[in-house]
């Protein structure tokens, strides 16, 4: 398997360069050369293998140029730190179907990509006797868990843009109390597109990058990806072994698009056993106004109860493009060039009943974002974070309009992340788990600074990783 660049200006490369890349050095993103499918036989097959086992078969289809005993080992290691044996479960709640993401290291769904991505990159430094200043921005839990990922780590440091006063004060502890000399938390005086716009502008100063040796642990990295397709697979298979015959929806809370573009790749991979992707938004619903309109157009970021998800550019967005446009670069590159000009995307009505033949979507206010954590919790007495609940009511929202099937709801994050907005919703605090436990009292350590390059850029090269 060899990997592109959405924007066609680089020559194929093998997964493991792809991993170290991270963003394409033509300021495209990294995909695959093609999108492989397997027989129904083999879904029989995968339908009887634990989530480890899975996580290889899919996997190694993926990462052709590491052994398969290697990637046995890393998979194995990446998911012995998650509370469940079944790293991924799903539980059923009347006509819906929750997919617990929740039970690694930092109660996130971003665990299940990055505790795997910070072995890959630690196995393929300690290989090339090399080092990397890791350079990520966070609307929430991709900060904490690529820093679990990575922390205490040799050869690596991490260095996460937060938008200062913008996450939730849990996921802010979770970031600012790790102690590891490696980490070095950044809280930019913005909102997080400002911190992502400032990290792809770094990336793309190739010299900079390629001195400091920079890699991607946000969702532009195909590895992230990649080992969240394989969860799709695991639910979808779980509900077809129950019985299930129709196709498998899954609503998925959706800001950056790259939890639900790994849902399409599972899509592609497994033919007809996923049906229609949920793309669920807050009111920065700027991809729901794209799958209902045709028009994907920036406005302003609103704060909400659901702060990973208060995002107007989607980065993981030209992946999908790249598809839509007929895998066609090109017009990637023209369309992506012309975006930054205006701010606005539009597609005819032909490319848009292709994007509906696989995406619903529905934007979920603040109030219905309460209002179904509080009906959520009174049918089965089972709480639901802020994200999982706009899932949740727009998958409730769109039932009527889809075709036959089960829904899976992705609950992408522990319901103790966001108290403020659980006891607004049932009346008090969700219980914390350990992991969660006395963050208030612990020491925190983070830099504030503006949203911009050069301070930035002075700070890692004042502080990170560099040849002697």
């Amino acid at each position: 398997m060899k990997y592109i660049s959405t924007r066609g200006g680089i020559d194929p490369i093998d997964f493991s360069d792809s991993v170290m890349m991270g963003l394409a050095t033509d300021g495209g993103l990294i995909l695959p050369e093609n999108i492989p499918t397997v027989s129904e036989d083999t879904l029989k097959h995968w339908a009887r293998l634990p989530y480890q086992d899975l996580a290889l078969e899919v996997m190694k289809l993926f990462a052709s140029d590491i052994s398969e005993e290697l990637l046995e080992d890393l998979i194995k290691r990446s998911y012995s730190t998650f509370d469940h044996a079944e790293v991924t479960p799903v539980v059923e709640f009347g006509d819906l179907y929750i997919l617990e993401l929740f039970h690694g290291p930092t109660y996130a769904f971003k665990d299940v990509a990055l505790q795997f991505l910070g072995n890959l990159f630690s196995h393929l430094l300690s290989q090339k006797g090399s080092f990397m200043n890791i350079l990520g921005a966070t609307s929430g839990d991709t900060g904490s868990a690529a820093i679990y990922g990575v922390k205490g780590k040799d050869n690596i440091d991490i260095f996460i843009l937060h938008p200062h006063g913008r996450v939730s004060p849990i996921q802010a502890l979770q970031m600012t109390t790790v102690e590891d000399e490696n980490v070095f938390n950044l809280a930019i005086e913005g909102n997080f597109d400002d911190c992502q716009t400032v990290v792809k502008t770094i990336f793309n100063d190739l010299d900079f990058k390629n001195t400091y040796r920079l890699g991607a642990v946000n969702s532009i990295n195909w590895a992230r990806v990649l080992a969240q397709v394989v969860y799709y697979i695991y639910a979808a298979l779980k509900l077809r072994e129950a019985g299930t015959e129709d196709p498998i929806h899954f609503s998925v809370p959706t800001g950056n698009f790259g939890d639900i573009f790994a849902g399409f790749v599972a899509r592609e991979i497994t033919g007809d056993l996923i049906g229609r992707l949920i793309l669920a938004t807050n009111e920065n619903n700027i991809l729901t106004r794209f799958v209902l309109e045709g028009r994907y157009q920036k406005g302003k970021v609103v704060p909400t109860l659901s702060p990973s998800m208060d995002i107007q550019v989607a980065s993981n967005f030209e992946r999908y493009l790249y598809y839509l446009f007929g895998r066609d670069g090109k017009i990637v590159k023209l369309t992506m060039d012309e975006f930054s000009r205006t701010g606005i995307i539009t597609i005819d009505k032909e490319q848009l009943c292709l994007v509906r033949k696989t995406f619903s979507s529905a934007s979920i206010n603040q109030d219905e974002t309460v209002d179904t954590i509080r009906r959520f919790y009174k049918r089965y007495s089972y709480v639901i974070d802020p994200h999982t609940a706009v899932g949740v009511a727009a998958a409730q929202r769109l039932r009527a309009e889809l075709p036959p099937g089960p829904i899976v709801c992705l609950a992408t994050a522990h319901p103790a992340k966001f108290p403020g907005a659980v006891r607004k919703a049932i009346g008090r605090e969700p219980q914390r788990p350990y992991g969660l436990q006395g963050l208030e009292g612990k020491k925190q350590r983070y830099k504030v600074l503006p949203p911009n390059v050069d301070e930035v850029k002075k700070y890692i090269k004042s502080v990170g990783l560099k040849d002697l």
